[in-house]
């Protein structure tokens, strides 16, 4: 991996001690024990926030509609209109 970007942070001496800690319990140098913890954290807060969770109700409302035939309404219609009039 090539690194083109740095991220610079202020820690505490406490907060760094315990970081240099647990980067040595994991065997890595800091930098990549940091990298590593930190894009495991952006992974799973975005994966978070990529998720719905659905009731039993919302999940049954949401398969019913899935269910019923696709009717675009009046803007989609025109929007389709305009799109093949512009070739797209």
């Amino acid at each position: 991996m090539a690194a083109a970007a740095r991220l610079d942070l202020r820690l505490s001496i406490k907060d760094r001690e315990r970081i240099d800690r647990a980067a040595a319990l994991a065997g890595l140098p800091l930098a990549a024990f940091v990298r590593t913890a930190v894009l495991r954290e952006a992974d799973r807060t975005m994966a978070a926030e990529s998720v719905a969770i659905l009731s039993p109700t919302e999940s049954k409302r949401f398969l019913a509609v899935l269910g019923k035939p696709f009717a675009p309404n009046a803007a989609l219609r025109r929007a389709l209109k305009r799109g093949n009039e512009l070739g797209i």
